[in-house]
């Protein structure tokens, strides 16, 4: 079937993309910066993290290279976010 492998990056741009984005604006808070900075720079940085997400799904050959990346990129993230949690 040639629609599952869209749908697959359709849910990995909206869900992973969300989830990378989310995970950045978290791990953020780990930068040595005052904790309002940090929320600032974190919740910025989460529009352009999303929208490259986006881009980058629908660039790639394959729907299991997006996912692929997506979990590549979030595994440092969440373990910034993991330490910004633990703060």
């Amino acid at each position: 079937m040639k629609t599952l492998p869209l749908i697959s990056r359709i849910v990995a741009a909206m869900f992973g993309g969300y989830a990378l984005a989310a995970l950045v604006s978290v791990a953020a808070l780990v930068l040595p910066m005052e904790k309002p900075q940090a929320v600032l720079t974190g919740m910025l940085a989460s529009f352009i993290v999303f929208a490259c997400a986006v881009i980058w799904v629908f660039a790639v050959r394959s729907a299991r290279r997006a996912w692929v990346g997506l979990l590549i990129a979030a595994l440092p993230l969440s373990v910034a976010a993991w330490a910004a949690w633990l703060r």
